[in-house]
């Protein structure tokens, strides 16, 4: 692993690429902390704590996870690339169920360059949506326990702040993509990891408070606990890692066929069909339906009643909220499953290019077969995925983790994004590197993407 660092910058083309990406992310990390005009900073951070320690999972907090915390301080970036993921999202759906937008997208890279150019257009509306909606509850301060947050509200604050939020989401974009043609690895997901990893240093500071290890009478969790932790997070990570690359191979004979003199066909291949196809879109979906009411209620802080009834029966710890939160997980694995997995189309593709699965009849049957396969998988990922949704609040619970923000370091979306991104970077460094003649992270098999 060490030999494979080093020659990493031994190659001159892939220096450069791993220098511009380390490069760009830095400017993203400098851009969270520029504030945007009107806004006191330190009332809203204080805000974001005291709802923290409230209601301890908001959708607010969920948000500020992907923005690295950009929105707790309202900078530049606040938006960060929700936006754009929530209208690639909208996008990938439309896809399906459009023809128009189906045709385009089987038209190769000339569709793709076009359904990518309606994405950033809805990114943009997006933004405009968001921006005016977030000008409109920070002009409030009845929502903000009685602090004021706009100092001088009004229609100049609105648009300064709409212009400046959709901007910097635009410019997020535009830096993602040139990590994409410049750097190493996905840009857009590089940026999401780097938010996350940037949350790591206030996450320890947090844990080295808990366990005060120089004032053992403000002690709260021992030495087996730091130690248990420990083993566990590794514990997680092959999990991750080993679900994250399982696939289930189905065999794929193509017939062999003689024209002229030549004969075509007749090799055997395999159809991979993941287990998670859906696992952090349908967590992401889940958690951010799970936790707009409680946040919806917020904007409202005369309904007591509301605030009651969330704070009681939605709480992060409480029994309903991951029983409900399970219960979406596996509704949106099997949502997200049917829209990109089309086992008809699969077959018709096979049987038009002389394929067939060994001891299936070709067409329908060779259709219900693939769904068949695929439901059981679904169900197996949909079961993993519920327990890396609901293992930070598992850990809150057994361990005596008071804070979200360190428990959430052991499981849900953050584990799902953080790990898969670093295998996709890996692989992409490692075919660099083979392509070089040189060792790659494995000395026997090989990185498989998440794709």
């Amino acid at each position: 692993m060490l030999n494979s660092l080093a020659n990493i910058f031994k190659v001159e083309e892939l220096r450069k690429k791993v220098l511009i990406t380390f490069a760009l992310i830095f400017i993203y990390r400098m851009g969270c902390f520029i504030p945007t005009p009107g806004v006191d900073g330190s009332a809203l951070s204080s805000f974001f704590e005291e709802l923290a320690r409230k209601q301890g999972a908001n959708l607010f907090g969920f948000i500020n996870i992907f923005t690295g915390g950009a929105l707790k301080r309202l900078s530049v970036f606040a938006l960060g690339v929700m936006p754009y993921i929530s209208a690639s999202i909208i996008m990938q759906l439309l896809t399906a169920v459009i023809p128009g937008l189906e045709k385009m997208a089987k038209e190769g890279k000339s569709g793709y360059e076009k359904i990518n150019q309606f994405t950033r257009y809805g990114t943009v509306v997006l933004c405009i949506i968001q921006g005016f909606f977030l000008a409109l509850w920070l002009e409030n301060k009845g929502n903000f326990f009685g602090m004021t947050v706009v100092p001088y509200p009004g229609w100049l604050f609105r648009l300064t702040t709409i212009i400046t939020l959709a901007t910097g989401t635009l410019f997020i974009m535009w830096l993602g993509e040139q990590i994409q043609e410049r750097g190493i690895g996905n840009g857009i997901s590089l940026i999401i990891a780097a938010s996350i990893l940037s949350r790591l240093p206030e996450s320890f500071y947090q844990l080295w408070v808990l366990y005060s290890p120089f004032n053992p009478a403000q002690r709260q969790i021992n030495t087996f606990t730091i130690i248990s932790l420990l083993v566990l997070w590794l514990l997680v990570v092959v999990a991750v890692v080993l679900f994250s690359q399982a696939q289930r191979r189905i065999p794929v004979q193509y017939a062999r066929r003689v024209v002229g003199r030549r004969v075509y066909g007749g090799q055997s291949t395999y159809l991979p069909i993941r287990i998670d196809m859906a696992g952090v879109i349908a967590m992401i979906f889940a958690q951010s339906v799970l936790l707009f009411p409680s946040t919806l209620a917020n904007f409202f802080p005369k309904a007591h009643f509301l605030n009651r009834v969330f704070s009681q029966f939605l709480h992060v710890r409480g029994l309903w909220y991951n029983l409900v939160y399970v219960l979406l997980v596996l509704f949106f694995m099997y949502f997200y499953t049917a829209i990109v997995f089309n086992p008809v189309e699969i077959a018709n593709n096979l049987r038009k290019y002389g394929g067939f699965v060994p001891g299936i009849r070709p067409g329908e049957n060779t259709a219900k077969y693939l769904d068949y396969v695929a439901t059981r998988l679904v169900f197996a990922g949909a079961v993993y995925i519920s327990l890396i949704a609901i293992l930070p609040t598992l850990i809150m619970m057994t361990f005596k983790i008071p804070s979200y923000a360190i428990a959430s370091f052991f499981g849900g979306t953050t584990i799902l994004i953080f790990v898969g991104v670093m295998l996709d970077t890996m692989r992409q460094i490692e075919s660099q590197l083979l392509l070089h003649h040189y060792q790659g992270f494995m000395k026997k098999g090989k990185l498989k993407g998440r794709r």
